[in-house]
């Protein structure tokens, strides 16, 4: 060791790699503090950084990228003329700045900050900084942001996806030395020539110490001095010798006594409610305790009861691959039951009704257990999305099925407005109905809601809920949804009341002046009404009938009011009086609960005084409600005019301090949505992804003060079961034969639009491939071990839509490539990946065919309710980006179907199209402004998926696929290289040089007895055992050896 520099942590925690001008590098255990290993180097390196590689710099101003394996240089740059001053390292990038040699042959600081991509290893556009870029360091969290200093304090906070959106700042230093970010990225310290360290942050998220102390210093032990033994010399002089067996002065346990008690906790829920007094501050008694209880404050501090995250997907399936469990209950069921989801154990009974969170792998969503949450066959709703706090009013909406048919009717209609809210629900409905308790997401319908201005100037985003409670604002919310529905119907139905006649209250109102009696009358028709409550007194609120449910009903919808307006005849503000008279209720009746006053809140907390059922007669413009006994006599006598409402569903809030912050939940009465008559009710608790049966005395309970009632929703009784599905059979399909352009770009040549005679019907296979780009960059949690943990996922944004014919004249063809405009900050176009560059999306510069989101997403949905299969390679994760529900039995994964059991690994396209075929594809670009090209991975998808068939029939397939996989593993599942000498398949039948020009592996149909020329009728008919080869079915049955070895049976 002559000359050390700079160190590292390697791909192993307990480790450190060190170096610097020397000709070796040394490995070190940190736990052991012995040195591991010793490394030759040609380099001498100046400061290393760790990331996806382990980037050092050299004294010559080059970057080496070194491998954390076996720390082989993998790629070298040529950063800086002279050195590197400071570089940094985060996730896919590396950026630079250091010193060139000018004219006058002396260094100066580069006017250039360098960025490279660590994940393809090329460079990106330099960040232009002309003081002089000296420091720069990445942003802990957001990782596209980089901080970026001259010497002389100036400094700039720079997107490196987006250079141009750049923040200066200037520190008031004379030379700047370093500079360094903390751990959360919200702090940032300068140090400076004159020994001063500058802190700086956000006053009201960082707080730093102003007056500062010295840094102390642990002492330094001196050496105890020499002592001499002697019978005099007292024991505490004497250090503690070791010793093996137990001292004397180790008391037992039960002679130990604890004596007084440490004091309570304040509880934190207090906190906001203190008020300073003459002593101390005082609060209301939240009396949660009963009166002269004393809590055990020695007693250990369990965390608050919650539901324990389950295992991701991945650590389940190695787990099963060590150890198979015969007979066990499953995770799911066992943890459910555990935290008393159905009321049957002895834990906390209000686990259910906690806060749901998403936890993320290196997999992603993906990989996160779902089911674990949901048992039943009612999908759930995800939550890391803007404004999902919504999930719980759109699951009442579904379950209401004259509002399921008007969403489902309209989205099947000839709309493609791109703001329709009303068919973004009827895609969210059959999304939900189709996943058959599968999760989802409600993405695009959310989208559309956080595009609209009025909802924005009304504060009913997610951002708004700081000053506002969840109950007022899901209120707020559901008058928005409803009115902007109405509206939306209207737009392409402007002469049906069809909608009026399911949803609104249509009324008259008069106003009537107090001092002139003049009278005027007005439309005052509702989409939703506000409870109102009458002055309570709560003595008599079990016995006086006019605070019963149904009369509280009466008087919301009539609606006396008295108060100031314009009288036109007096030309005066008087007093009026206001009535409403109503002439026709409506088929669904949406109530707001308006609970704002805590004396009202009581009347919810009498058992029963929510009714399941009330009955209403209008007579002579006023309204009669009946609940209870009474509307079982008048049913009964068959009163005219009498219509009875079962109570659908409702959305509360929950607030239970103890379990994280206040959320949404719905009740939801399942059976009237049912399609067979069920013997009784069924209600069901939609906590976002959790949904459990719960009993119906549970869901109509609201004794607890956590639990607010906010939005009610009653339909006709006549109503029950009443799930049209007549939709699918008027689905307007103009779209598919019609080109659609945004801005008059030419389609690919190769495109052809369907014809009528085309139409596709059940059965027809059509290949598809999807391209994304980036909107967000994943947001990870560095914690203090250095471990990473996934706090978001990134953000995809759909790009390019390419759909092939996959049967017929004309099979291979597209008929679908549209370029979708995307409206929000593209942070990364992937474009080796995904083929997109930038200005493809821009209708102004383009040159591609470019739709609206609606239009490319409605395409999708109608081939898919047209009943045709999609063929492609990885379309689970294509469908959850489209947000879109596709059934197994319309799904061709050519992923699966040519999938290993034994072996759990999935096989690229890019691999399956040499192993196949000996074709490349998806070919490393020579520049990056190549990439994938979606046309030509489907047509390869649809070429495997056929030559499957032939492998089928051949009787083949598990041949074909020990062979693939097996010459995979040699080459790394990777394709050789072009200029290599290509690797044959041992065996002939396989994918071996091609002796015929079908570009099939497998002889032509003359040469094949009884091969089948055509498509196939029915997914089932095409692929009899794709089933069986999916991961999720049983061991793998190989051939024989007799078999295998003998070659190949077209031989």
């Amino acid at each position: 060791m002559t000359d050390l520099r700079c160190m590292s942590f390697t791909a192993q925690t307990n480790r450190i790699i060190v170096a610097g001008c020397q000709k070796s590098m040394f490995t070190i255990d940190i736990d052991k503090g012995i040195i591991i290993d010793k490394l030759h180097t040609d380099y001498n390196y100046t400061i290393m950084k760790k990331s996806r590689y382990l980037c050092g710099a050299t004294d010559t101003g080059s970057v080496n990228a070194l491998s954390l394996n076996d720390f082989s240089v993998v790629k070298t740059w040529k950063a800086h003329g002279t050195a590197v001053n400071d570089m940094d390292a985060r996730n896919d990038l590396l950026v630079t700045c250091g010193f060139s040699v000018r004219h006058l042959g002396s260094p100066i600081v580069d006017p250039l900050a360098n960025v490279y991509d660590l994940k393809t290893l090329s460079p990106l556009p330099p960040i232009p900084f002309h003081a002089g870029a000296a420091y720069v360091r990445m942003h802990p969290k957001l990782h596209t942001t980089s901080f970026i200093a001259s010497q002389t304090g100036q400094l700039q906070v720079v997107d490196l996806m987006n250079p141009n959106a750049i923040n200066l700042r200037q520190a008031n230093v004379s030379f700047m030395l370093g500079i360094d970010l903390s751990p959360s990225g919200e702090a940032l310290a300068i140090n400076d020539a004159e020994c001063a360290i500058h802190l700086w942050g956000s006053p009201a998220k960082v707080h730093f110490n102003e007056m500062s102390k010295e840094a102390e210093f642990g002492d330094v032990a001196p050496r105890p001095p020499t002592l001499d033994w002697s019978p005099e010399t007292p024991l505490n002089m004497i250090g503690m010798p070791y010793y093996h067996d137990r001292l004397f002065s180790a008391w037992p346990s039960h002679l130990i006594f604890e004596v007084g008690s440490p004091p309570p906790q304040v509880d934190q829920a207090l906190i906001p409610y203190l008020r300073p007094a003459e002593l101390g501050h005082h609060a209301p008694n939240p009396k949660k305790t009963r009166r002269y209880q004393v809590e055990n404050t020695r007693a250990l501090s369990s965390a608050e009861p919650a539901l324990i995250a389950p295992k991701f997907l991945s650590e389940k399936a190695r787990e099963q691959s060590k150890a198979q469990s015969e007979g066990a209950i499953s995770d799911a069921a066992e943890a459910l039951a555990g935290a008393k989801i159905n009321g049957e154990t002895d834990d906390d009974p209000l686990l259910k009704y906690s806060n749901v969170e998403i936890k993320y792998s290196r997999f992603g969503v993906d990989d996160f257990d779902f089911r674990f949450y949901n048992q039943t066959t009612f999908s759930g709703l995800e939550t890391h999305i803007a404004n999902s706090f919504t999930n719980a009013l759109l699951q009442l909406f579904k379950f209401i099925p004259y509002i399921r048919n008007v969403a489902l009717h309209h989205a099947a209609s000839s709309c493609i407005f791109e703001t329709c809210l009303l068919c973004e629900m009827g895609y969210l409905f059959d999304m939900l109905e189709k996943a058959s308790g599968q999760n989802c997401q409600a993405t695009n319908l959310l989208k559309t809601f956080s595009s609209y201005r009025e909802a924005s100037n009304l504060g009913l985003f997610e951002e708004n809920l700081t000053n506002k409670s969840l109950s007022a604002a899901i209120q707020a919310v559901n008058r928005f949804f409803l009115g902007q529905i109405s509206h939306d119907f209207r737009m392409i139905s402007p002469s049906s009341d069809d909608l009026d006649h399911r949803l609104a209250t249509v009324a008259s109102e008069s106003i009537r002046c107090m001092f002139c009696q003049n009278e005027i009358v007005r439309p005052g028709n509702s989409l939703v009404n506000e409870l109102n409550y009458p002055a309570i007194d709560i003595k008599q609120a079990r016995r006086n009938p006019a605070f019963r449910f149904s009369n509280i009903l009466r008087a919301s919808i009539e609606r006396e009011t008295q108060n100031r307006g314009w009288c036109n005849y007096c030309r005066r503000y008087q007093q009026v009086a206001i009535r409403k008279s109503v002439h026709r209720m409506p088929q669904v009746l949406m109530l707001n609960a308006a609970l704002t006053n805590p004396i009202c809140r009581r009347l919810w907390a009498i058992p029963g005084w929510l009714p399941e059922e009330v009955g209403i007669v209008i007579d002579g413009g006023q309204i009669l409600c009946f609940e209870g006994e009474d509307l079982k006599v008048r049913v009964q006598a068959k009163m005219p005019g009498l219509v009875v409402y079962d109570l659908v569903g409702l959305v509360c809030e929950i607030d239970i301090p103890e379990h994280q912050k206040a959320h949404l939940v719905s009740f939801i009465n399942v059976s009237i949505s049912s399609r067979e008559p069920e013997a009784k009710n069924k209600w069901h608790l939609f906590n976002d992804f959790l949904v459990t049966e719960v009993d119906k005395d549970e869901a109509l309970r609201f004794n607890q003060p956590w639990k607010i009632p906010c939005v009610l929703a009653y339909q006709v009784q006549d109503g029950r079961h009443a799930m049209d599905d007549t939709w699918k059979d008027t689905l307007d399909t103009t779209l598919l034969f019609r080109d659609w352009s945004l801005n008059g770009g030419r389609p690919v040549e190769s495109r052809v639009t369907l014809s009528e005679e085309e139409k596709p019907t059940p059965g027809t296979p059509v290949a598809l491939d999807t391209e994304f780009v980036d909107l967000e960059k994943a947001e990870i949690d560095v914690k203090a071990d250095g471990s990473q943990e996934i706090v978001r996922p990134n953000k995809s944004g759909l790009a390019r839509v390419s759909v092939l014919r996959g049967s017929g004249i004309r099979e291979g063809v597209p008929f679908i490539d549209d370029y979708i405009t995307i409206k929000e900050n593209i942070v990364d176009y992937v474009t080796q990946y995904s083929g997109i560059k930038p200005g493809d999306l821009d209708p102004r510069v383009s040159q591609h065919n470019l739709v609206p989101l609606k239009v490319a997403y409605k395409k999708l949905w109608l081939l898919l309710n047209l009943g045709c299969v999609f063929v492609g390679h990885g379309l689970a994760s294509d469908f959850r980006k489209v947000n879109i529900q596709v059934p197994k039995s319309q799904t061709v994964d050519t992923q699966y179907l040519f999938f290993h059991p034994g072996k759990n690994r999935r096989l690229s396209l890019r691999y399956l199209a040499w192993a196949v075929f000996k074709e490349y594809i998806q070919e490393e670009p020579a520049d990056d402004n190549q990439g994938h090209d979606s046309i030509e991975d489907a047509r390869m998808a649809l070429r495997l998926w056929k030559k499957f068939k032939e492998y089928e029939d051949a009787g083949i397939v598990s041949q074909i696929l020990e062979e693939i996989f097996r010459e995979g593993s040699k080459l790394g599942f990777r394709p050789p290289p072009r200029n290599g000498v290509p690797t044959v398949l041992s065996r002939p039948g396989t994918a071996v040089t091609m002796q015929n020009n079908s570009g099939r592996n497998t002889p032509s149909t003359s040469d094949v007895v009884g091969a089948a020329a055509s498509a196939p009728a029915t997914p089932r008919q095409a692929f009899r055992r794709s089933i069986a080869l999916t991961p999720s079915n049983g061991s793998f049955a190989g051939p024989g050896a007799g078999d295998f070895f003998s070659g190949s049976p077209l031989k």
